[in-house]
C-alpha cells in the first residue's frame, strides 16, 4: 500500500481519534503497577495505575529483540473480586478506545479490576515506527509530513522486525500479561472486533483456556470465510445499508419521502450529474459511515430526502455528528490508531484476495449504493507483509464459558458471520450468541444498556438476552 493510499483512512480516523499534547508518556517501573503519569490529566483516568513489561519480539525466536507492553489498570472501587481484561479492536487501536466507556463497564462488572493493555504496535507499547509514531512526536501517534516516508523506509529496512508484529505474537503478549498480573481470583477477558480475533488466537494456541469467562463483542467472521474478509467490506456494508433502507420503506412516515423506494432514491441520487457538486466526492462512503452509529443512521432518510431536493444540510449535519465522536478521545495521547499496524495485519491475515486491484475494487463498487474505502486500502505495496502461521484459520479446541454480543445491523462484522462462527465455537465449549437488535458495531459503545445487562448477567452466571 502506498503512502498516497492512506489519505482517506487518515482523515477518517481523525474523526474518531484526536490526540492532544500530554505528559502521558509512561515512565512506570517495569513489572509493577504504580500511579499513571497521566492520571491527573482527565477525570476518566483518575486513580488509574500503569505498568510495563518486556516481551520477546518474536515468540518463535526467528527474530531477536524485545518489545515493551503497556497496561493500564482501573482498580475496583471496592475490594477486588477479580479481573476483567479488555482487548481493543483495530488492528491498530490502543486501549484508549475503551476509556470513555469505563463507567458502563464498571456497572457491568462491579468489583472487578479493569485491565486494559495497548497491544504491540499501539498506544504506549512498542510501535512499529518508534520515533514517528511516538505520542509526543510532531503528529502525536499519527504520521504527518515527512514522518510517512521515514516510517515506511524503516519498516522496509527492518523487514524481519516488521514481520514480527503478528496476531499470534500479540496473542502471546496477552497471555504473558494475564499470567504476569494474575491475582488468583476470578478472571474474564473481553474483546471487540479485531480484539475477538486476538483472543480466539490466544485460545487456539492453547493459552488461558481455564478463564472464568470470555466476552466477545462484534465477533469477526471465521478466518476461513473468504467472502467476509476485509476485501469484501463494501458488500457487507451495502447489505446492511439496504436493510436499513428497507426498514424505512416499511414505515409510512419514512416511505412518504420516497415514491418508489428508499433504495431507488439513493440510486437516482448517485446517478445525478451534479451529485459531487451537491454532496462532495464519494457519497457511497459518506452514507456507509452513517451506519456506524444509531444517531447518524437514523438521519439517513433525512439526508436522502434533502439531497433529492438539492439541500445538503442534513448530510452536513450527519457529517458534523460523526466528527463530534472524536471529542470522546481527545484527552488520550495514545488514542490515534497505528496506520502501519492496520496495514500490516490487515494485508497479511485478513485479506483473502491479495491480488485485488484498483480496477477490481472500482468494478465491484459500481453495484453498491453503500461502499467502504477499506478494500482500496488493502492494495499491495508500501510495507512488508508476512505469511500467517499454522494457527491461522483454526478454531480453539477448548473455550471457557463464552458469550458473543453482536448487533444485528453491524456494517463491519456481519451478524451472519457471527452466527457461522459461533456454530463452530460451540463444539469447543459453552458458547451463547446474544443478538442485540438493530445495534451496529461495538455494542459497548452503541448499545451500552444491552452491554451492561448481558455482561452482568454472564458474570453472575445467568446469561440473558437484552
Amino acid at each position: 500500500m502506498t503512502v498516497a493510499n492512506y489519505t482517506f483512512v487518515t482523515l477518517s480516523i481523525a474523526l474518531f481519534f484526536v490526540s492532544v499534547p500530554s505528559l502521558a508518556q509512561n515512565d512506570t517501573p517495569a513489572g509493577e503497577f504504580t500511579e499513571c503519569a497521566d492520571a491527573g490529566l482527565h477525570s476518566s483516568l483518575e486513580g488509574t495505575e500503569c505498568a510495563r513489561i518486556e516481551a520477546p519480539l518474536d515468540y518463535a525466536h526467528r527474530v531477536a529483540g524485545k518489545v515493551e507492553l503497556f497496561v493500564r489498570k482501573f482498580p475496583a472501587q471496592k475490594e477486588s473480586e477479580g479481573q476483567l481484561w479488555m482487548v481493543a479492536g483495530g488492528p491498530g487501536e490502543s486501549g484508549a478506545s475503551f476509556y470513555p466507556f469505563i463507567q458502563t463497564v464498571r456497572a457491568a462488572a462491579p468489583g472487578f479490576d479493569l485491565l486494559i493493555p495497548d497491544h504491540r504496535g499501539t498506544g504506549f507499547s512498542t510501535r512499529l515506527c518508534a520515533e514517528e509514531e511516538d505520542p509526543l512526536s510532531e503528529g502525536g501517534g499519527a504520521l504527518v509530513g515527512e514522518e510517512w516516508g521515514a516510517c515506511f523506509g524503516a519498516l522496509n529496512a527492518q523487514a524481519d522486525r516488521t514481520r514480527a508484529f503478528t496476531i499470534s505474537n500479540a496473542a502471546h503478549d496477552l497471555d504473558l500479561l494475564m499470567t504476569r498480573f494474575d491475582t488468583g481470583k476470578r478472571a474474564y477477558v473481553y474483546g471487540v472486533s479485531y480484539g475477538t480475533q486476538l483472543i480466539l488466537r490466544m485460545l487456539t494456541l492453547g493459552m488461558q483456556d481455564d478463564l472464568d469467562g470470555v466476552i466477545l463483542d462484534s465477533l469477526v467472521p471465521l478466518e476461513s470465510n473468504g467472502q467476509l474478509d476485509l476485501s469484501h467490506r463494501s458488500a457487507v456494508t451495502d447489505s446492511v445499508g439496504r436493510e436499513v433502507l428497507r426498514e424505512c420503506d416499511e414505515r409510512p412516515d419514512c416511505r412518504r419521502y420516497f415514491p418508489g423506494s428508499a433504495e431507488e432514491a439513493v440510486r437516482l441520487l448517485l446517478n445525478r450529474s451534479d451529485i459531487e457538486e451537491l454532496a462532495g466526492a464519494r457519497l457511497k462512503y459518506r452514507l456507509s459511515a452513517m451506519l456506524d452509529f444509531p444517531a447518524t443512521r437514523a438521519m439517513l432518510p433525512n439526508v436522502i430526502a434533502g439531497l433529492q431536493a438539492g439541500d445538503p444540510s442534513w448530510l452536513e449535519h450527519a457529517t458534523d455528528e460523526l466528527a463530534s465522536m472524536g471529542s470522546l478521545f481527545e484527552p488520550y495521547a495514545q488514542g490515534i490508531p497505528s496506520i502501519p499496524l492496520v496495514s500490516l495485519i490487515s494485508s497479511s491475515e485478513n485479506n483473502a484476495r491479495p491480488t485485488l486491484t484498483a480496477q477490481m475494487v472500482e468494478r465491484e463498487e459500481e453495484q453498491y449504493i453503500f461502499a467502504s474505502p477499506l478494500p482500496s486500502l488493502l492494495l499491495s505495496g508500501g510495507i512488508p507483509t508476512y505469511e500467517p502461521d499454522t494457527s491461522f484459520g483454526k478454531s480453539p479446541k477448548r473455550v471457557p464459558p463464552m458469550i458473543v454480543l453482536h448487533g444485528t445491523l453491524d456494517p463491519k462484522t456481519p451478524y451472519q458471520g457471527a452466527q457461522e462462527h459461533v456454530a463452530v465455537l460451540e463444539a469447543a465449549g459453552n458458547v451463547t450468541l446474544v443478538p442485540v437488535a438493530r445495534a451496529p458495531h461495538f455494542v459497548l459503545m452503541a448499545a451500552p444498556d444491552a452491554f451492561e445487562r448481558s455482561v452482568r448477567a454472564f458474570i453472575d452466571e445467568a446469561v440473558v438476552a437484552p
